[in-house]
């Protein structure tokens, strides 16, 4: 092995152990590198039926409720996360809910970006006309909207370059209005050489990766790394708290190990020197990366994050901590109400009574409950390699 390649191996693994030996040091303090989660908006109350072992604490929620993303949102900001990379695609509901969250985001003082789906159901890539459309019809709506100006400009992130021809990157690039970051998704460093005069960066979705088994992890990131940098773009790492795909045809688990694979990932991110950490995720819930307060792992990664990033645990009430969390398979669904609506009930109140109230709010939201859009939610399956396939 060649010196320097020795001397980037031992600096890269310094960096991990340093960050393993001193957990409680907040990194917001010694790495000022934004923490951005991804974060979907595909959700119906119908979503939660298919191809999930876990539900949020919040319940089967929509992502068109407002109210939640505003929790969403508040949640994030207190453990140290400063944006969501949404992911999104140009349809009318999904432009509705993007509409949403960026009046909240602005209230909220939190930033976005946006990581485009470049690929359909069938995870074959859109016509480059059609990527090229969506991208500037975002542009002229949000180009200047402060939200999407951490990085001085909007980050758009396009998912699945992998399946387009650096001609096809060209066009949809040079279509581009105005000022903007676009960023590729690719997984090696030859292929986003080939991209790199038409990008600014590149995002790497990996949720799969085992930071312990997989041989070369930290020093394939780091090499990432130093090809975006060297060819002056901006680098994006990946880092997840662990990975579960079986219910939408993968075979690929990552245990958490109660929050050390995420610590783990997030050290081997920040040796890669990014110019933002990509957490992976705030909700793709198919694939079990969410880090969203749960019914499995209640408040655990919220505190895991801020421990990492010098944040603050958020109060959640109704959820003790130090109680043991359910499973799915154990919960009765009546449960769920409860928790919707035991904040605004008197604690005082008789037990009849809570139970009346429950039940006829629950009955009224099912009957009230519409379709969205069905089928479409996140998850990049077991390849770990792109977000956004709907399941």
């Amino acid at each position: 092995m060649k010196l320097t390649s020795w001397l980037r191996f031992a600096a890269t693994v310094a960096a991990v152990w340093l960050a393993l030996a001193a957990p409680q040091a907040s990194s917001a303090q010694t790495q000022p590198i934004p923490l951005l989660a991804y974060y979907y908006i595909w959700f119906d109350p119908g979503s939660w039926d298919r191809a999930k072992s876990d539900l949020p604490l919040l319940g089967r929620y929509s992502s068109s409720d407002a109210e939640v993303m505003r929790q969403h949102v508040r949640w994030a900001r207190d453990v140290g996360i400063e944006g969501f990379i949404v992911s999104w695609k140009s349809t009318d509901i999904l432009n509705t809910r993007l509409d949403t969250l960026v009046d909240i985001a602005a209230d909220e003082g939190f930033h976005l970006a946006i990581i485009y789906q470049g690929l359909d159901f069938e995870r074959n890539p859109l016509p480059p006309e059609q990527v090229a459309a969506d991208l500037e019809s975002f542009l002229r709506q949000y180009g200047s909207h402060p939200v999407f100006q951490l990085f001085g400009k909007p980050l758009l992130i396009w998912s699945g370059t992998w399946e387009f021809s650096p001609e096809e990157v060209a066009l949809v690039a040079s279509r581009l209005p105005g000022e903007f970051l676009l960023l590729a998704s690719e997984r090696r460093v030859d292929e986003y050489e080939g991209l790199a005069q038409w990008v600014d960066g590149n995002a790497y979705y990996w949720s799969s990766v085992d930071p312990v088994g997989t041989p070369g992890y930290e020093g394939k990131l780091a090499e990432m790394g130093e090809a975006v940098h060297r060819s002056g773009g901006l680098w994006i790492a990946p880092a997840a708290p662990g990975f579960d795909a079986r219910l939408i045809g993968g075979s690929r688990v990552i245990d958490r190990n109660d929050g050390d694979t995420l610590r783990r990932q997030m050290a081997a991110a920040l040796a890669s020197a990014p110019d933002a950490v990509g957490l992976i995720s705030w909700n793709e819930f198919s694939e079990n990366s969410h880090v969203e307060p749960s019914r499995n792992f209640g408040t655990r990664y919220l505190e895991v994050l801020a421990e990492l990033e010098g944040g603050q645990v958020p109060e959640i009430p109704g959820f003790d901590s130090d109680e043991p969390a359910e499973t799915v398979g154990s919960l009765d669904p009546a449960r769920l109400a409860p928790f919707l609506f035991l904040g605004s009930l008197m604690v005082g109140s008789l037990a009849i009574l809570v139970w009346r109230r429950v039940r006829r709010s629950s009955e009224e939201k099912r009957r009230d409950q519409g379709t969205g859009i069905g089928d479409q939610e996140s998850g990049a399956g077991d390849r770990g390699s792109g977000a956004g396939r709907p399941t």
